[in-house]
């Protein structure tokens, strides 16, 4: 047996303890931590100084009522440049991201449908019996045996009679009698 190469994935003994790697890996974690928020931080110094450079702060003080509305005016037509440029970019990402969708899709196509391996079921011989036998009928015959039955109802049919004798009863107080009788 000495000759017999050792089994793939043997355990072999790690070079370090459970408590040392569970010390490095919390070390680890805490220095992936303070980097994160160091990136958030330059992020956000980064965000602040490039507004600072599109956009200097305003200086208002001393300025007069017209000089304010150019100043407004000016403002907005860069806002209306900004949101132009942003509306752009939307329908830029929209689009890329519709032929991403149907790349994906072309993916799936041309991969095709993995199938699942199917598991062996084992059955018992009344289930293997029972599968010959044609017993669906009869369960069909008890599924209909448990439904209520729905008696449809015959139309009222309005018997035709001279329409001149039908004037005549209907007209005057009593005929009024007998329509206000029949609605209730």
């Amino acid at each position: 047996l000495a000759w017999m190469p050792k089994p793939f994935g043997s355990l072999k003994k790690s070079k370090y303890s459970a408590t040392r790697r569970l010390h490095l890996k919390s070390k680890l974690l805490k220095k992936a931590a303070s980097m994160l928020a160091a990136e958030i931080e330059d992020k956000k110094h980064e965000k602040e100084r490039v507004v600072n450079e599109c956009f200097p702060p305003l200086k208002l003080s001393g300025l007069a009522v017209q000089e304010l509305q150019d100043l407004c005016k000016e403002l907005h037509r860069k806002i209306d440049v900004v949101d132009e440029a942003r509306y752009e970019v939307e329908v830029k990402v929209a689009r890329n991201n519709q032929e991403i969708q149907t790349l994906n899709g072309k993916i799936v196509d041309l991969k095709g449908v993995k199938r699942p391996s199917l598991k062996r079921v084992k059955k018992t011989t009344d289930d293997m019996l029972g599968a010959f036998t044609d017993t669906t009928k009869h369960m069909k015959a008890d599924f209909k045996v448990n439904l209520k039955t729905v008696k449809k109802e015959e139309d009222k049919r309005e018997e035709v009679t001279d329409w001149r004798k039908n004037v005549e009863a209907m007209s005057g107080m009593e005929g009024r009698k007998k329509l206000f009788n029949a609605g209730q």
